[in-house]
């Protein structure tokens, strides 16, 4: 069985390294899917939920990543995130009311660059609660 390397990393921290079947993650142009030996690519990657089929168990694990740099390579993936979250360790809580306060800051913006940071961040918490949401179903 092929398998293909993953690693997903923030600053922060290295979030996942091991082998996994398939990798799927939202593309600048959308979702993305990705198996051993495929073609080299390096692209954006925006707000959402990264699958990982662990090579393994079998088993799906899933990051939130809120945006950041894919690395395919015929062997290797890597996920340069700009902030990465296990999938177990997200909070609706908190992503709601981070999402209302960036909502409340775009009602309340001055300038046009503080409209956008908002918006920015209201659009990653949105995208966390969907992948939340989506990851608690299974």
């Amino acid at each position: 069985m092929a398998t293909i390397h993953v690693d997903i990393v923030s600053a922060e921290a290295s979030i996942f390294s091991g082998e996994a079947k398939f990798v799927a993650l939202p593309g600048e142009m959308g979702e993305l899917g990705i198996y051993p030996r495929h073609t080299p690519l390096i692209t954006r990657i925006k707000p959402g939920a990264v699958r990982v089929e662990r090579a393994d168990t079998g088993e799906e694990e899933f990051v939130f990543v809120a945006g950041g740099i894919l690395e395919v390579q015929p062997d290797r993936v890597t996920v340069l995130a700009d902030t990465a979250i296990r999938g177990r360790d997200l909070d609706e809580a908190k992503a709601e009311a981070a999402k209302k306060i960036a909502e409340e800051a775009m009602k309340n913006a001055k300038s046009d660059i503080d409209f956008a940071k908002a918006q920015g961040e209201f659009a990653a918490m949105a995208a966390q609660i969907a992948a939340l949401r989506k990851f608690r179903k299974k």
